[in-house]
């Protein structure tokens, strides 16, 4: 556990690692995590010799979403609902921005892979998981909304099976997972994640990197993953129900482990 380095990230030649690293919260993201994070996208965006970024977490799970922890902070409905905005327009930006690097991503999931950790997963080019790993989106049961992560689910999984996952908001095994697109591949064990990671790394770096890079330009060129008011709707979205007395009873629920008041008894 340590929270001064919330990610580790390594290099083997052309081929860079970015670890989250916070075991002790599944990984959620803080706002240290999200920074370094930020940091380590803004250096590879213009780096020439970097072919592929795996993204994964310590500790056995990948990421558990945003830390409700700092979502739940004392602040009044102002400071919250501009803070909350101000978050989600970042988190949005986070994920086009490892969408959009030159750099082949690989999201490489064991355990945990919940609400924002889901965003990782979606805008990372191809998702690789272990058989122990569990998807949810359970935003709605926490009184707050998916705003960011849902244009990446549709782009992904399409939107009828999107709209099941963050709806319903129950957890999606591997297997399930695989079937309706959210990840490409299931592995047996984490020996087996790591052999496919490995494998997957091979392929790519055999293709020149200057047309790699292109491929995924023209894909992006295909057309936006969501219209051009989405990212302000979905963060004016997002704040609003971070401010309100629903997320305000869900998020003190989910930390005391009780059921919010809204469900039926």
């Amino acid at each position: 556990m340590t929270e001064e380095n919330p990610v580790l990230v390594t290099r083997d030649g052309p081929v860079v690692r970015a670890v989250l690293n916070r075991p002790h919260r599944r990984n959620a993201m803080s706002q240290a995590l999200v920074e370094a994070l930020d940091v380590l996208l803004a250096e590879l965006k213009t780096d020439t010799t970097a072919r592929v970024l795996v993204l994964s977490g310590a500790g056995g799970h990948f990421c558990a979403g945003l830390d409700l922890t700092e979502v739940g902070a004392v602040e009044t409905p102002e400071e919250k609902l501009a803070r909350q905005h101000a978050r989600n327009q970042k988190t949005g930006a986070r994920f086009a921005a490892i969408a959009e690097l030159p750099q082949v991503v690989i999201a490489a999931v064991q355990g945990s892979a919940y609400a924002g950790g889901l965003g990782f997963v979606t805008s990372a080019d191809i998702c690789l998981a272990s058989a122990d790993a569990r998807f949810s989106a359970p935003e709605v049961r926490r009184g707050l909304v998916p705003a960011q992560i849902l244009p990446w689910l549709v782009r992904r999984m399409g939107r009828s099976e999107a709209a099941r996952l963050c709806l319903q908001g129950h957890v999606m095994d591997a297997e399930e997972a695989a079937r309706t697109g959210l990840i490409h591949q299931v592995l047996p064990d984490a020996a087996g994640l790591e052999a496919a990671v490995q494998a997957t790394i091979a392929d790519i770096v055999q293709g020149a990197p200057g047309a790699l890079a292109e491929t995924k330009a023209l894909l992006a060129a295909l057309g936006p993953v969501s219209p051009p008011a989405y990212a302000e709707a979905g963060a004016q979205s997002f704040a609003r129900r971070a401010a309100s007395p629903e997320a305000e009873e869900g998020i003190a629920s989910f930390k005391q482990r009780r059921k919010p008041s809204w469900m039926l008894t």
